[in-house]
């Protein structure tokens, strides 16, 4: 019996994703089923950074910190689009401390028992120096030193920092990364597709069984069930990788996942710069100060544990409080509750390896195959989004033992839709939208190309005139780009246009987004009438 997939891939985040466009690139047959929209759950709720993890070396994880400093140049050349660098500036004081249970922490106390956990500057300066080092930049500029008394990045944080390092990292857009914030899981969705894969999104996966050595796997999509089979199940659920591995595929492997709340708050706009900061609390924790849509900031993120993969991630007042009396601890002008916008909060599905707290539990990646069931099944544990495109390689590696002539690696260096041009050339990209669509504003072209890059021009098409593009949502949102979403992203509802797809509804009030849902709701009957003529 010939299946009808080689690879059915549970899970649409980024790792299910990136896997996906992976194992199709190779020539494998490709589906994917994704019980919600793409990229809705861990995927969407990321700090928007494509980052090393420099707090990773106090627990001498330089492997993982390497290979993430690495793939931060390998992606930055693939989406220049929804990634650009970053300058991230850390203050310094003399009473920096660190979290008294890391590695790090404990051998200073042995060598240096006067230091009693604080953080001297000469220990940040050799992190900085590993973080320079480690993975061999070639586009990022290095290390410098900042005085805050002089500096623009001084104004607006309590005089008593007087000095700071700066470092580089990289912003990624994850409203195009990963659905509520990003376009790269749509993005690699959409590119495994062109390669042969099939996505199904809002498809649960309810049981799955072998039967003559295949799986055969029960897929409801609303009130219609179907089975499919392949040759292989990829276990990609994150939050519910568990639940899958020994509920759906009744496996009796113990591997699991330590479920840890992030929680992050956007404020007006802090600073009057565009460089992310990186602050280090009494508690020995780390949180990060972003620029963030152009009129807001970004300030995140909680490590809590959360204990079920079922209960959507809020924020808890505590937990806004301590962002906000953390970054205070900073700011010549605190902020309260009041000047919170939005917040949001993801369950991130680490690896169980047994850390005494949610902070030091590792963020690297454990992927593992099953064979009991008489077919082959392989399981993804934790990971992180800079690092998404090596898990894929990696998955592959063990995806590649069972079956014949699979392809060699060819995701490095490879664009994503829309990343086809210099890492350098987003103003050439402006600059040429405005001259070919003159009706667009300087801010709005520039949303455009960041969202689509190259893509911007192919949307917007034959459009003479602002009336051209269609309704007019608001917020620049037009039929046009909503037609667009839906038509190769995936998009059904407003939730997915605003902020999964994009950030609009930072802008955009209830009776706007009210009426985007009504237009898309008839825009889809029309079409599905129209294909079933």
């Amino acid at each position: 019996m010939k299946p009808d997939c080689d690879l059915l891939i549970i899970g649409g985040g980024i790792n299910g994703c990136g896997i996906a466009r992976d194992a199709a690139g190779r020539g494998l047959s490709v589906c994917l089923a994704e019980m919600n929209d793409i990229g809705s759950a861990t995927s969407a709720s990321s700090t928007k950074l494509f980052h090393g993890g420099l707090r990773y070396l106090e627990y001498f994880e330089l492997r993982l910190v390497r290979e993430a400093l690495i793939e931060r140049e390998v992606l930055l050349r693939a989406m220049p689009h929804i990634s650009w660098p970053m300058r991230f500036v850390l203050p310094h004081h003399r009473s920096m401390r660190f979290d008294m249970t890391t590695p790090t922490s404990k051998l200073l106390n042995v060598v240096m028992p006067w230091m009693r956990g604080r953080r001297p500057a000469w220990l940040i300066r050799l992190g900085l120096f590993l973080y320079d080092t480690l993975g061999g930049r070639k586009i990022l500029p290095g290390t410098s030193r900042l005085d805050l008394r002089s500096a623009p990045e001084g104004r607006g944080l309590n005089p008593k920092f007087e000095k700071a390092f700066e470092y580089s990292d990289c912003w990624v857009d994850d409203a195009r990364l990963v659905v509520l914030n990003a376009r790269l899981v749509v993005l690699n969705a959409s590119d495994a597709e062109a390669r042969g894969a099939q996505i199904m999104p809002r498809t649960k996966v309810t049981s799955a069984e072998v039967v003559d050595g295949l799986w055969h796997v029960t897929l409801q999509e609303g009130d219609q069930s179907r089975t499919m089979t392949a040759k292989m199940v990829v276990n990609a659920a994150g939050p519910w990788v568990g639940d899958v591995l020994r509920g759906t595929l009744k496996s009796n492997s113990q591997s699991g996942v330590r479920l840890v709340r992030g929680s992050h708050i956007v404020t007006k706009r802090l600073f009057d710069h565009d460089k992310c900061y990186f602050f280090q609390g009494t508690d020995g924790r780390i949180i990060f100060a972003i620029p963030y849509e152009t009129d807001f900031t970004l300030i995140g993120t909680t490590d809590m544990d959360h204990t079920d993969a079922d209960v959507k991630p809020q924020i808890t007042p505590e937990e806004q409080s301590y962002l906000i009396d953390f970054i205070n601890g900073y700011l010549a002008k605190p902020i309260s509750d009041a000047d919170v916008v939005w917040t949001y909060s993801g369950v991130r599905p680490l690896y169980d390896d047994g850390a005494s707290s949610a902070s030091a539990a590792t963020r690297d990646y454990v992927i593992k195959t099953d064979t009991s069931r008489g077919a082959p099944a392989l399981s993804v544990f934790g990971g992180k989004i800079t690092t998404y495109r090596r898990l894929a390689e990696t998955a592959l590696e063990q995806i590649a033992h069972h079956f014949d002539g699979v392809d060699k690696v060819w995701t490095a260096g490879v664009p994503l839709p829309g990343g086809d041009f210099p890492v350098d050339g987003v103003d050439a990209l402006v600059a040429g939208l405005k001259r070919d669509f003159p009706f667009l504003t300087d801010r709005w072209a520039l949303r455009l190309v960041r969202a689509y890059g190259t893509e911007a021009a192919q949307m917007l098409d034959g459009a003479k005139t602002l009336a051209d593009l269609g309704t007019d949502f608001g917020a620049t949102l037009t039929a046009r780009e909503v037609t667009w979403l839906m038509d190769k992203e995936y998009a059904r509802t407003a939730q997915d246009v605003v902020w999964r797809r994009s950030k609009l509804g930072l802008r955009m009030d209830a009776a706007e987004i009210d009426r985007l849902q009504g237009w898309m709701k008839d825009h889809a009957q029309q079409s599905n009438a129209a294909a079933a003529e």
